[in-house]
């Protein structure tokens, strides 16, 4: 059985729910990612220009900090990884914690998966590739049990 890793993004429980389906299904450990700062509801208040997520997000070379260690991805044969789509992209947090782990041409089985309240996966596709490498699985917006499902078996995840 191929050792999995879960690595997940979340601030509203949505993408912290398909994870925790995945990593059950998987058989995989689980690790959430926290942003070293915390947002507050001011921060992730997407209608006003000024907040910090919407600063980050339009700011391309914007790294947030991550809080605490990164797991050591080592010991892991596939790696997932989950987070929202803002702004039709993963947060930025998520390219920092991709840059530092240097999963490109690990020789894993990689994979992303996202939630959304209706951007399709296609932007957030092509800044998973750049950050997994372009042997990374299709990655794919998940809203129920049965996309999950789907999403594993279309992959080929499920062995």
């Amino acid at each position: 059985m191929m050792s999995t890793l879960v690595m997940y993004f979340s601030k509203t429980g949505h993408t912290r729910e398909k994870a925790q389906v995945i990593a059950q299904k998987l058989q995989a450990d689980l690790y959430e990612i926290k942003e070293k700062v915390p947002y507050g509801a001011a921060d992730l208040n997407w209608r006003n220009p000024a907040s910090r997520c919407n600063r980050e997000q339009e700011d391309e070379q914007s790294r947030p900090a991550y809080q605490g260690a990164l797991p050591d991805v080592s010991r892991y044969d596939r790696i997932l990884i989950g987070h929202p789509i803002w702004w039709g992209r993963p947060p930025r947090i998520i390219d920092t914690v991709l840059e530092q782990l240097h999963l490109q041409d690990s020789g894993k089985i990689l994979a992303s998966f996202a939630t959304s309240g209706g951007s399709t996966y296609a932007q957030s596709q092509a800044v998973m590739a750049i950050l997994l490498g372009s042997s990374a699985k299709r990655g794919r917006v998940l809203s129920s049990n049965k996309s999950i499902e789907k999403w594993l078996e279309e992959n080929k995840l499920l062995s």
